[in-house]
């Protein structure tokens, strides 16, 4: 495999636009269906983030057992694992909705995992970023149309088409899944040898990294408030967006989808690929999330064009973040555990996602949703102050380790 558009490469990109299809659809349906159940928005973030805290919580076991046995066969038990989660939307209520975004949520925590470690190590080291770009980019570009899509099917009355589109994405992508191959490489082997002879530290002791390695620390906190952010907008967007006049919840997520998709092809030579820490580049993409987040919460009383503005801030700031602190990563972190490490930093992205569901639902019900969009952009400011390095000193211990 050599450079990150390579045709092996693109089956890794489609095999994730078809898996992550079905939450671009659910993401609206469940609120929706929630809320004409007559369930709270606590009960509605309650569900909604029990996807990514099972996800948070399996990420790092994930890294371990893929890197122990490789990436396609824990691909394909995976795929039969989504598949029959998203068949169980198509015959349960809010309770069952429960459990398959659960399930779902194991699923991801593997799906994800075996994908970007499969292209660390398969990439050379000047096209990383490119690769964890596009992976995130293809996980995106169903949220253009899903939320449209959604709407549709909801105001139609349309649950049976719901149903067939559940069973049909399923279907196609455990059949595209099963034909994807992913090569090994000499650092892969390498990893393994390290793993048989003992030299990579054990779980328990990886957890410890989340406050003793700087660059873990200081890359899973910004990942996890700017989290909170998007799983606020994720999950209460839909019922938030009809309280303006000419608010839509579908037009929202399809605007933020397509700049995602956009700023991602046009930024992804921008994205640092140096291991270097860049306090001014990361310092500006806070900026964007916090002003994206006033946007929202604004808009209830300057309207629906602050929202869709709103949208698009917040597209840019998905679109960097992710990407810039995984490819930091993959450089600074010690090579004998670093898929276990980089599976704790992206459990904290999940678990910033289920938060923003879980612990912001509550926020809304005590206040309201403008408060609580509010108070996450009080969150993204205090992200600015805490991405700076002052004096340089990440980039002075990476040589220093180097």
């Amino acid at each position: 495999m050599s450079g990150a558009l390579s045709w092996p490469f693109l089956r890794l990109y489609l095999l994730t636009l078809f898996y992550f299809s079905a939450n671009a659809i659910l993401n609206v349906i469940i609120p929706l269906r929630g809320e004409s159940l007559g369930a709270s928005s606590t009960v509605i973030g309650l569900v909604m983030g029990a996807y990514m805290f099972t996800t948070m919580f399996f990420r790092p076991w994930a890294g371990q057992i893929i890197q122990k046995h490789g990436p396609i066969r824990i691909l394909r038990i995976i795929l039969i694992l989504n598949g029959l989660a998203l068949i169980l939307y198509t015959f349960t209520g809010l309770g069952g909705y429960f459990v398959a975004r659960a399930l779902q949520g194991v699923s991801t925590a593997f799906f994800s995992m075996a994908l970007q470690i499969g292209i660390i190590d398969a990439l050379p080291e000047k096209d990383r970023s490119q690769g964890i770009s596009y992976y995130s980019l293809f996980s995106y570009i169903p949220g253009i149309a899903g939320p449209v899509l959604a709407l549709g099917l909801w105001n139609a009355g349309g649950m049976d088409y719901f149903s067939i589109f559940m069973i049909v994405i399923a279907m196609v992508t455990g059949l595209f899944g099963y034909s994807v191959r992913m090569d090994k490489t000499k650092e892969r082997e390498t990893d393994t040898t390290q793993d048989e002879t003992g030299q990579k530290l054990r779980m328990l002791d990886s957890f410890g990294e989340l406050i003793r390695n700087p660059f873990l620390f200081k890359c899973s906190v910004i990942m996890l408030i700017s989290s909170i952010v998007f799983g606020a907008i994720t999950a209460f967007i839909p019922l938030y967006a009809p309280q303006l006049n000419h608010g839509n919840a579908g037009v929202f997520l399809m605007i933020q989808a397509a700049v995602v998709v956009v700023a991602r092809i046009m930024l992804r030579k921008k994205i640092p690929s140096d291991g270097t820490w860049h306090s001014s580049f990361m310092m500006g993409t806070m900026l964007l999330l916090t002003l994206a987040a006033a946007c929202v919460g604004l808009s209830i009383q300057a309207g629906a064009i602050l929202l869709y503005l709103g949208a698009g801030l917040m597209g840019i700031a998905q679109a960097i973040v992710y990407p810039t602190l995984t490819t930091y990563l993959s450089f600074v972190l010690p090579q004998t555990n670093r898929n276990v490490l980089i599976g704790l930093f992206i459990a904290t992205a999940d678990l910033g996602v289920s938060l923003g569901g879980v612990v912001m639902g509550p926020v809304a019900d005590l206040s309201s949703f403008s408060w609580m969009y509010m108070i996450c952009a009080v969150l993204g400011a205090l992200m600015i102050i805490f991405a700076y390095d002052r004096r340089g000193l990440l980039s002075v211990m990476r040589s220093k380790e180097g």
